[in-house]
């Protein structure tokens, strides 16, 4: 028995997402998405429409996904930094298990920039998401006194979103596990020292 229509589009646009983080936008052939999607040029166009449809789809996802995880991991360490720190490393853990090659958000704000409106509101939705958790994760440091009572939330959470940016750069230009590690824990210590 086949599986469902949904199944094998999610399976599909997994795999367009897989080819965007490494190519970005303009350097992904259609005929490259189709043979990654391993789909038709029809079945491609009657299930995401244009490339450029497809690629916003596959930004959401892959913001929405992005985003549930590193949420997901500064909710479940043992303490908010700990969670912070979690939370910055979770893409160099994903590029690690998964061999992709780069961040498909960080690639659109490279490749786009602020040029593309439908392109940023996605990215800064997804940020705005980003700070507000990093926000929260501060304020339960400070309340436990994990960092001093004067830094500033906000301003903290915006160095991290930063850090993490950053971060996903190195790992894209070939920095280690321990490289980005070392990175984390001397960005958090930054903020813990304030």
């Amino acid at each position: 028995m086949a599986r469902p229509r949904e199944f094998e589009r999610d399976d599909a646009l997994q795999r367009a997402i897989e080819v965007f983080c490494t190519k970005g936008y303009a350097a992904a052939s259609t005929d490259e998405l189709m043979q990654a999607m391993r789909i038709s040029r029809q079945s491609m166009y009657n299930a995401f429409g244009d490339k450029r449809t497809l690629y916003l789809e596959a930004l959401r996802r892959y913001n929405a996904d992005s985003t549930s995880e590193l949420i997901h991991r500064l909710g479940k360490a043992a303490s908010p930094l700990a969670g912070l720190e979690s939370a910055l490393l979770a893409f160099a853990s994903r590029l690690e298990a998964e061999g992709t090659n780069g961040c498909m958000g960080v690639n659109a704000t490279c490749e786009f920039g602020r040029d593309d409106p439908e392109v940023a509101l996605l990215n800064d939705s997804a940020g705005s998401t980003l700070i507000s958790a990093f926000e929260r994760a501060l304020r339960e440091a400070k309340a436990k006194g994990d960092i001093g009572p004067d830094i500033n939330e906000a301003a903290a959470a915006r160095f991290l979103l930063s850090t993490l940016v950053g971060m996903k750069v190195s790992a894209k230009g070939g920095a280690s596990m321990a490289e980005l590690r070392d990175t984390a824990r001397f960005a958090l210590r930054g903020v813990a020292s304030l």
